[in-house]
Parts: C-alpha cells; sequence; structure tokens
C-alpha cells in the first residue's frame, strides 16, 4: 500500500537498451487520455520502481516469486476464464506477467543471471502492451484467490499493475476523469454534484419518503457532533433515490434519526483509487475521514455500495491517522436493529420469487455475507439462493471499476458478466436485490441487454416500503 505519492524515478540501469522504437498507433482495449506510444518499457520499469519504493508490494512478489504459478487451479473460479476458455485470462497467467518482470528486474538472483548467464528475457514494449489489456479484463473479484493452494492473490496483483500504469499515467479515462473531479474540484465529488443541488435532492427526497411511509424522514446535513457521518456513492442522489430513502427510513425505524448526517463538503462515498492507485485511494480516504472529523461524527457510515464500503473499510484504518473512525455497512446496522427488536418488517409486503446477489467487494472476505440474508429471510417469503453464493458468488462482470468504461461494454455483457447471466436464469426470481452501486449499474444492463425477466433493486429500497411503523 503506498504512505505517499510515487513520483517516477529512473528504471534499472540495466534495461535501459530494452526499449524499441517509437510504436505505431495501436488500439487498445479501453479509452485513456495519454496512451504510451513509446518507450513503454523502460517508463513501465521507472515506475515499478517507484511503486516497490513508496509501498510494500515487494514482501508479496518476494514471496510469489518464489513458489509454482502453474497449476491453473484459479481458473476454475474464474468468471471471465470459464466464458472464453483463452490461457491468457487465467488468473496465474496474468500474474506471472508481473512476477517474471520482478524476478528479472527487481531481484538480485535476476540481476544475476543476467549478467553471467545472459537472460533471455527483456521487457519490451510488446509486453506492456499485453498488460495494458489483460489488467483490465481482470474484474478484480478475488474470486480465484479462495482456490489457490499457495494464498496467491490474484486480485491484488491485478491492482498492483493497474497502480504501476496509473504511474505512467496510463490508465482508463473514464476513470482518471471521475478522479480528478473528486480531487481537484472545484466540486469535490465525482458527478460533480455541487452542494446547493445535493440540497435540492434531499428536500426531493424528504417529500417522497413522507409520500411513501407516511412519516417524516430527514436527511440531516452537516450537522455535528452526530454518532455516524453517511456516505453514500454521490451518483445515488441521482439515480438510486429508492436506496437512499430507504437508508433514511431504516435510521429513523431505529430511532437514529438525529444521531446521523451527511457531510456538507465531502459528502462522496466513491473511491475508485481501489482499482487502480493507491495514491488515489489514499487521498480520497483522508479527505473522508478529514469530513468526519471536522463535524465531530464518530463512525463512519456507508451506504450498500460494495466499493465504497471495502475502500473504507480497508482503507481508513491504514491512512485515517491516529484512532480512526469505525467503518460500517447500513446492511450491517439494519440487521442489528432487527435481531434486537429495534425495527420491524411486514413480512406480506413483497410476494414475488426473489434472489440476492453478493458485491464481491462486500462478501468476498466473509464480512457482508449473513446479515443481509438475515435481513431477507425476515420479510421475504419467497427468497431463493443463486448457486453458487457468499464468499463463492460470481461477479456481475463489471467489478474493479470496469462498469465505468462504456467502450468495454460488450465485454461486460457477453464475457465478464454472463456467468452472473446464467446465474440469475437459474433462480427463476423475479426480483434480484443488489446492494451496490456500481453490481446495481452493471446487473441492469445484463438485464436488458440479455431481456431477463426480472427487475434489480438495492435492499433498502424494499425496506422502505415494508416497514411496520409504531
Amino acid at each position: 500500500m503506498a504512505s505517499e505519492p510515487a513520483t517516477q524515478e529512473a528504471a534499472p540501469q540495466e534495461t535501459q537498451q530494452s526499449t524499441q522504437e517509437k510504436s505505431p498507433k495501436k488500439k487498445y482495449f479501453y479509452h485513456m487520455e495519454e496512451p504510451c506510444t513509446d518507450d513503454c518499457a523502460r517508463k513501465f520499469l521507472a515506475a515499478f520502481a517507484t511503486v516497490l519504493k513508496h509501498s510494500n508490494y515487494k514482501y508479496a512478489l518476494d514471496n510469489y516469486s518464489r513458489v509454482s504459478m502453474h497449476c491453473g487451479r484459479c481458473a476454475t473460479l474464474c468468471p471471465v476464464y470459464e466464458v472464453t476458455k483463452d490461457p491468457k485470462d487465467i488468473p496465474c497467467y496474468r500474474t506471472n506477467l508481473l512476477v517474471r518482470i520482478y524476478k528479472r528486474y527487481f531481484t538480485l538472483t535476476g540481476h544475476l543471471k543476467t549478467k553471467y548467464m545472459s537472460s533471455n528475457f527483456h521487457l519490451q514494449d510488446k509486453d506492456i502492451d499485453e498488460l495494458l489489456e489483460s489488467l483490465y479484463r481482470c474484474t478484480a473479484c478475488r474470486r480465484c484467490w479462495l482456490e489457490c493452494p499457495m494464498g496467491i492473490d490474484h486480485g491484488l496483483m491485478t491492482h498492483m499493475g493497474r497502480y504501476i500504469l496509473s504511474e505512467m499515467r496510463v490508465m482508463p479515462r473514464a476513470l482518471q476523469v471521475a478522479t480528478r473531479s473528486q480531487l481537484e474540484g472545484p466540486i469535490f465529488n465525482t458527478s460533480a454534484i455541487p452542494l446547493p443541488a445535493l440540497q435540492d435532492t434531499i428536500e426531493f427526497l424528504e417529500e417522497e419518503a413522507a409520500d411513501i411511509t407516511g412519516q417524516e424522514i430527514k436527511f440531516p446535513l452537516g450537522q455535528k457532533d452526530k454518532e455516524y457521518v453517511f456516505f453514500a456513492p454521490v451518483s445515488d442522489y441521482m439515480m438510486e433515490a429508492e436506496t437512499l430513502m430507504g437508508c433514511a427510513a431504516a435510521l429513523k425505524a431505529m430511532g437514529l434519526q438525529d444521531n446521523w448526517t451527511i457531510g456538507d463538503v465531502n459528502y462522496d462515498g466513491i473511491n475508485y483509487g481501489l482499482f487502480y492507485s493507491d495514491w488515489i485511494w489514499e487521498r480520497v480516504i483522508k479527505n473522508m475521514v478529514a469530513e468526519v472529523r471536522r463535524l465531530n461524527g464518530k463512525k463512519i457510515l456507508i451506504g450498500e455500495c460494495g466499493h465504497a464500503s471495502r475502500s473504507a473499510k480497508v482503507g481508513v484504518p491504514l491512512w485515517g491517522g491516529k484512532n480512526p473512525p469505525p467503518v460500517i455497512n447500513i446492511m450491517e446496522l439494519t440487521c442489528d436493529a432487527l435481531k434486537n427488536g429495534r425495527m420491524k418488517l411486514n413480512p406480506d409486503r413483497w410476494t414475488q420469487k426473489v434472489t440476492y446477489h453478493d458485491p464481491c467487494n462486500l462478501a468476498r472476505l466473509g464480512w457482508v455475507v449473513d446479515q443481509p440474508r438475515y435481513i431477507i429471510k425476515q420479510f421475504i417469503k419467497n427468497y431463493v439462493e443463486m448457486t453458487p453464493s457468499g464468499r463463492y458468488n460470481y461477479c456481475c462482470g463489471g467489478g474493479g471499476g470496469t462498469v465505468s468504461m462504456d467502450e468495454i461494454y460488450d465485454f461486460r455483457m457477453n464475457i465478464g458478466g454472463l456467468k452472473k447471466v446464467e446465474q440469475m436464469q437459474a433462480t427463476g426470481a423475479e426480483i434480484v436485490i443488489t446492494p451496490c452501486a456500481n453490481c446495481k449499474k452493471q446487473v441492469n444492463e445484463l438485464i436488458q441487454y440479455h431481456k431477463l425477466p426480472m427487475e434489480n433493486k438495492g435492499l433498502h429500497d424494499m425496506i422502505l416500503e415494508a416497514i411496520i411503523w409504531d
């Protein structure tokens, strides 16, 4: 993980002769603002050296470089490889691309083999071209990690590879533009929603929630000394109104309406640094923690979104300073309220057949798996599990930030998300619950593209209409 900005340094001296002439214009897998057109191998090695200096990835690479990486068991769990059957989509093949470079250029053994044994591997621009596509064909769902007998985290290696590319200023334009808006302003969120527009949206949500529930549902903004400071993807205020209303209604039902607030300086839970750059990840986390401390809040409460939750859950302890605030997902809070009788749901409101999609960022490490199922079983009579589910769920096909890249739409619909389509169809469900902003977008597109006879909802969308008010 990065602890300071990574500024590029010189590549290992022995590699200066291994670059090629300027490459012709190429067609890339995704849109980039500054595609690398020449001397890419040298630039990659310089960026690699910088990332190693300013992070602790070296410990993982040292371990991975000493173990076998050719058994291919990870292929049995990779949703992309299961569709393409292309050896280049096997996770350990992708990881080996990076580990091979590390062993050759950043270990003593690699230097000695080059000096005394004429190593036949010299990084070339064509190798970088392969990485450019391979690293974003992976959805970073980390399902393969569950099967690796050596404990290799191929998702971590995908993230590191993208981090190196980002230090070359080579990253998908969709991610770059969004993070630039979030960090460089003038509005400081990924959807460029100014505070007055947020206030107008909140007023609308309060009116809508009152019409649906018959209750006064508040969205407090910029209030100090509250227990929870709430962060949802800012795009939810435009696209997932029902989810936000459900979260606010649940907080009222469990007696917390006067003990939470939304930030009025930093109110975006999105953190695309999780997908491609530790330095970006760290900066967004520090801004989030600064907002909590400015408001004198005690805890960070994340909405349903998977990537917003994981980026905070992992990032806040790393970069949140001394005594960082705890991070809680709204589904944990709702589950606890139901178990303790502080909230009740109507089991007759929803009669349709329902299934649940586990967002990888919530379920893969076993964090938020049982809680949503407990909630569902309190008010959904006709529930069916996907197979497999929980920690072994299939990625929606838009993970790792790929859902934001419209130029790979066909890949997401016909390759990345195909196993999820098969899963959803097999349940025969009429509603698929998807508690994640990125997953929601991808699953909605899969349903439309493949003409599936079902609809997609957030968990708190359904809770909104099922709360029993005293």
